[in-house]
């Protein structure tokens, strides 16, 4: 790239939408099939969707309607200005009103200068003064017209653009430039992260951190853990958000790993991983195992942008990123879960635990999803304070009772609440049940001894009293559910006791100990449904 990007390139704000991402103004005779055909595949296969002109215009003096509608409604212009760009009228016009959506409308204009000096464009010398010589012959009537297109060229060459010159680089290397610069201006494959994004910008900058962290000789890799419905999720789409811009050859957000594995399989995720960053269909292999061989050979040389949301097997990671060497360097590989064990297991070095919201941010998000931005009433204050206690800063049961709340007088309020407390909202078991239903029979007694009876008492304890049932085992049941995150250590101890691990305490997020009661009271009830 050339020269300096100006204030008013940095604060132009791309239209955010359109039927085209980009529009090719291009000489056909010069470049329709050789550079512009080239960089048409490759913006194309990387997703993007780009207007081409596939025929040469051969009669008449304005532009069709066609054209400039398609002007009209592409984010991105690039035009190739070639040694015989000025020499079509078709070219200038376009140029022109190109320019003008650029100045009125914020069109972002990309222009690359192929086999031309900038300043011949700048100035009109060489192709270009002969080519407006020429029409300036035509047009003597009409010189308002020729002004109008030398000062579209003065101010196109001002712009930042791609120079290109034979001899110097490889052609291919050069598309590769742009459609990287492309990528990045349309923030392709921007996921939405969630509808009130509340508490996350310190998570996001801590995670992106620790992601610079990492292999010299591959893939940085960072394992994200927490409870459900804490905002695993939420926090990797808002990373990938934030990096996806960042010139990777390939990116990919594998979501619902869990789901998709044991619905469609393992060799079902390798080739949706494969299909995504090489942006291939018909991709064909008979087993995981070659998969395996497919992914490492393949992204071993290339810079890839790869999360893996919700893994809950081994046999997940192994298939598709058991190793930070099999990506190449610079690569960033990020994997949530709640099992911290997993990623110990793949040799995942760098963690973030995701925490539950303070009680501001966890009001912020209750207001914003009940009242949609609108003015709260100070006679809210007490009831809305009432959720946040229940919700214990889960962002998921924050969401699921503020929308419910939503659109209903105060007088219902409190019958609603009193519901919730009395009975455990489907949405949120349903998700924190995940965890609990992939235990070992023995280890979910385990769990639902604590939750009921021994919640906040020493390690020391626990091990004492619910050991004399379970016997040696009962130190790796403890762990498992430390592991899935069901069940924490709190190393906060009083003054009076000593400094030991075994005088930390056993807790549990309020509403997982709720699941755990409910399931036990499903059971006492002799019925297979939700109390």
């Amino acid at each position: 790239m050339f020269g300096q990007i100006n204030s008013s390139d940095k604060d132009r704000q791309i239209p955010m939408s359109g039927t085209y991402q980009v529009f090719l103004s291009f000489r056909g005779s010069d470049t329709r099939f050789g550079f512009t055909g080239y960089l048409y595949k490759a913006l194309t296969d990387r997703g993007i969707h780009t207007f081409i002109d596939d025929k040469e215009l051969q009669s008449g003096n304005q532009i069709p309607p066609a054209l400039m509608k398609a002007i009209q409604e592409s984010r991105i212009a690039i035009p190739v200005l070639s040694t015989n760009y000025a020499s079509s009228s078709f070219c200038l016009d376009e140029l022109t009103h190109i320019l003008h959506r650029s100045n009125s409308e914020g069109m972002f204009v990309l222009p690359v200068f192929y086999e031309v000096d900038p300043s011949h464009v700048r100035h009109q010398k060489g192709s270009y003064e002969d080519a407006l010589a020429k029409h300036e012959k035509r047009l003597k009537h009409n010189m308002d017209k020729l002004q109008n297109w030398k000062n579209a060229l003065r101010q196109v060459a001002d712009l930042s653009g791609y120079h290109f010159k034979k001899g110097d680089q490889y052609e291919y290397k050069f598309i590769e430039k742009i459609v990287k610069q492309v990528s990045k201006e349309i923030n392709l494959g921007w996921l939405h992260v969630a509808d009130y994004p509340i508490g996350l910008e310190s998570s996001v900058f801590r995670v992106t951190n620790l992601l610079d962290v990492g292999s010299d000789d591959g893939a940085h890799m960072i394992g994200i853990h927490g409870m459900g419905g804490i905002g695993k999720s939420t926090l990797a789409r808002a990373v990938y958000n934030s990096l996806i811009a960042d010139n990777f050859d390939g990116t990919c957000f594998l979501d619902n790993v869990r789901e998709k594995s044991n619905k469609h399989g393992i060799q079902h995720l390798q080739h949706i991983l494969l299909s995504k960053i090489l942006k291939e269909k018909d991709i064909i292999f008979t087993s995981w195992q070659e998969g395996v061989s497919m992914i490492k050979e393949m992204f071993q040389r290339k810079k890839i942008l790869l999360v893996l949301d919700d893994v809950d097997d081994l046999k997940q990671l192994k298939a598709c990123v058991e190793s930070p060497n099999w990506f190449g360097l610079g690569s960033k590989v990020i994997i949530t879960t709640r099992d911290i064990q997993l990623l110990l297991k793949c040799h995942v070095k760098i963690t973030y635990e995701v925490k539950t919201l303070d009680n501001n941010d966890a009001l912020r998000l209750l207001t914003l999803t009940t009242f949609k931005g609108k003015e709260v009433d100070s006679c809210y204050k007490e009831v809305l304070n009432r959720v946040i206690t229940y919700a214990s800063g889960l962002p998921l049961a924050l969401e699921v009772i503020g929308s419910n709340l939503a659109g209903k007088g105060f007088q219902n309020w409190e019958d609603v609440i009193d519901r919730y407390e009395r009975i455990f909202p489907s949405e949120i078991e349903d998700i924190l049940k995940v965890s609990f239903d992939a235990l070992d029979k023995e280890v979910q007694n385990v769990f639902l001894d604590i939750a009921c009876c021994f919640k906040g008492y020493t390690k020391r304890y626990v091990e004492h009293i619910i050991g004399a049932h379970y016997g040696y085992s009962i130190k790796s049941h403890l762990e498992v559910l430390v592991e899935k995150s069901l069940l924490k250590l709190n190393d906060k101890i009083s003054r009076f006791e000593f400094h030991d691990e075994n005088n930390y305490r056993y807790i549990m997020h309020d509403l997982i100990e709720e699941m755990g009661k409910n399931i036990v009271k499903s059971k006492m009830s002799g019925r297979t449904g939700k109390a």
